[in-house]
């Protein structure tokens, strides 16, 4: 299976199948809705205007240049239509484009095809993206110096190339991505912390595109791991659909924060396009002041009456819709919500399915007022060595949970 350079084959020569020379190649464009990897076709630059010429239609191709099996007159017209083609050299050459497996965001200067004979024909395939040295070389000085020199040089240099298995393509144009089937499903997989680092390194329009195609669960975690003010950046290049959909799978109280940051009407027009729940508990938290424990609480908890059992509680937990960050412990409450106790986790696991969870409380009950200031909440959370720390009112009414992670938050943006 031969090598062929993007470069190499962009402007080289095209025969018909008499043999005469009837032009050089322009473009070299894929189908991405039908294959996404075979090369598609060929636009062909002629005395008579571009010419498109099936990747069926040609018999050999090497460094030299390709022959096509039929005649020049056989290749129809090609008038500019790109619809549904993904041009390599226009769309791909000195394009960003995001590296799943590198968890970055890089250039490419030169794309490699696979080259294998299949009935008669010669099919391409991508095989990877070069974005070192070796193809900017290969392009910078190519019919500047002669290919035996520019080969030799060029295979000393150290190759820096990504499968196109691995490559995710960066495409502005709604209608673009949605005939070229760009849905970032690669990109989606990444640890919501390394999509974060991706889209902090993209302009703005770039950033947006990709909020637009992720699926709205993963751009809500992704979303949560931006810096603060790229978030605003980011809902607000939305419109408020998208971003209420995005808002909605956010924890809470991250969801509130971010709210909070935004222009007011801005903020309203997203509350209005989210479900009546998620905007009633979002809604709630923006009426506190952020600097306090009500202001970076989540209300994503599981409390439960102290008379009820491990079973009862393990019940519950398996229909959790909220965030599992703020489920290491079980909150237990009388018939007046007030906070009565608290059971870790882990002595469920231990405990008897009929074991009334009031037997496993922890002590000392620990809490802080609604009211209480980040370095209290933070001060808390050091001594006790705590990954949550529940909220109560002044009445002791449990209203929510802050996490570890908000602490981290709130402590990183004190840096």
């Amino acid at each position: 299976m031969a090598l062929l350079a993007l470069s190499e084959l962009l402007g080289a020569p095209v025969q018909d199948s008499s043999g005469a020379s009837r032009g050089r190649v322009r473009e070299v464009a894929l189908c991405p809705q039908e294959d996404p990897v075979r090369v598609a076709s060929f636009i062909v630059r002629t005395r008579s205007g571009d010419r498109l010429l099936a990747s069926a239609s040609v018999e050999l191709l090497d460094h030299h240049g390709l022959r096509a099996a039929t005649e020049a007159a056989a290749w129809p017209a090609f008038y500019g239509s790109t619809e549904g083609l993904l041009l390599l050299e226009r769309d791909l050459l000195d394009q960003q484009i995001i590296d799943v497996h590198g968890r970055k965001v890089v250039r490419v200067n030169d794309v490699d095809f696979l080259e294998e004979q299949v009935d008669h024909h010669v099919q391409l395939k991508v095989g990877e993206v070069d974005v070192g040295m070796r193809g900017a070389i290969r392009r910078l000085l190519k019919g500047i110096v002669p290919r035996a020199a520019l080969n030799a040089l060029v295979a000393k240099l150290p190759p820096r190339t990504i499968p196109w298995e691995f490559v995710d393509l960066i495409e502005t144009d709604p209608a673009r991505r949605v005939k070229l089937k760009i849905a970032h499903e690669r990109l989606a997989r990444l640890h919501p912390a390394d999509i974060a680092d991706i889209v902090e390194e993209l302009a703005p329009a770039e950033r947006e595109a990709v909020f637009e195609t992720l699926d709205e669960e993963v751009a809500a975690e992704a979303l949560a791991e931006v810096d603060p003010k790229l978030q605003v950046a980011i809902v607000e290049s939305l419109d408020s659909e998208r971003a209420a959909d995005i808002v909605e799978e956010m924890n809470p109280d991250a969801a509130a924060d971010l709210l909070a940051d935004l222009p007011k009407e801005t903020t309203e027009e997203i509350l209005d396009e989210m479900a009546p729940a998620e905007r009633e508990e979002v809604a709630e938290l923006l009426g506190f002041e952020e600097d306090t424990a009500a202001g970076r609480m989540t209300t994503d908890y599981l409390a439960l009456p102290p008379h009820a059992t491990v079973a009862e509680a393990i019940e519950h937990l398996r229909h959790f819709e909220g965030d599992v960050e703020s489920l290491s412990s079980i909150f237990l409450i009388n018939g007046q919500d007030k906070l009565v106790g608290t059971v870790p986790l882990a002595r469920l696991v231990l405990a008897k399915p009929e074991t009334r969870l009031s037997t496993l409380q922890s002590e000392p009950l620990l809490s802080c007022n609604a009211g209480a200031n980040e370095k209290e909440v933070s001060a808390l959370f050091d001594k006790y060595n705590l990954v949550t720390l529940p909220v109560v009112d002044d009445q002791g009414r449990l209203t929510g949970v802050i996490t570890a992670d908000d602490v981290i938050s709130l402590l990183r943006a004190k840096l």
